[in-house]
């Protein structure tokens, strides 16, 4: 099994700061669902059961503020952190006062928002992610970057094993050579999409039982390679 994903409801009108939040999100592991209104926002809470909730203040139709109170009024217990581009003390206290658990001025860092996100899971108690995934009979540790087989532990350099929690944080997922490039080896001047290629071809004969026709590590023509594991 996947290790406990949190699912986060980002509602954010402005396509941009959606898309750029969505991007650094998953890549830290998170699963995302995205709304750009207020109503489309709270017909996803009900659909897709949040851990977190990110809400803008400012949205077309019914603003953060009402969805904060209707989603209050349903007695869930979930974190939700309001974002906006207003800073204002009273704007502050309105969103509070709504039920919101913390508030984030924009613009704000992606690493004040993580750490926001962690202390508001901890605070609900969710923060706890299983660091153990296993594929048929390998355990692979996530905290300690170890990969063992029946017990015996598989040589993984710490390329291999980004590589390798990359794919997990993003099972199911098309990725293309570009993006990978990008996330593990940061687009490194001496690497080229070859390099990922190589990569994956030792992935699969250290995890796939049969490398040449592989459960796992998919080729997908025309855009890179999927992990269905």
């Amino acid at each position: 099994m996947i290790f406990n994903q949190k699912r986060i409801l980002l509602i954010e009108d402005d396509f941009h700061m959606r898309l750029g939040l969505q991007d650094n999100l998953e890549y830290e592991g998170y699963i995302v669902f995205c709304a750009e209104s207020g109503e489309e926002g709270l017909v996803l809470f009900d659909k897709e059961h949040p851990d977190l909730i990110l809400l803008d203040i400012m949205l077309p139709g019914i603003d953060g503020i009402e969805v904060c109170k209707k989603i209050r009024n349903q007695q869930r217990q979930v974190p939700i952190i309001m974002l906006s581009v207003r800073d204002s003390e009273i704007d502050k206290v309105l969103g509070l006062e709504s039920g919101a658990d913390d508030y984030l001025a924009k613009p704000f860092g992606v690493k004040e928002l993580l750490a926001r996100i962690h202390a508001a899971l901890r605070r609900f108690g969710q923060d706890e992610p299983e660091t153990t995934y296993f594929l048929g009979d390998t355990e692979i540790d996530l905290l300690h970057h170890e990969v063992k087989r029946n017990g015996t532990v598989l040589p993984f350099t710490a390329k291999e094993f980004e590589l390798l929690k990359y794919f997990i944080q993003h099972r199911g997922v098309p990725l293309s050579r570009d993006q990978l490039l990008e996330k593990v080896w940061g687009m490194e001047n001496s690497i080229t999409t070859r390099t990922v290629d190589n990569h994956i071809l030792r992935l699969r004969k250290k995890l796939e039982d049969t490398p040449d026709t592989p459960r796992f590590f998919i080729t997908v023509y025309g855009v890179g390679y999927k992990f269905t594991g």
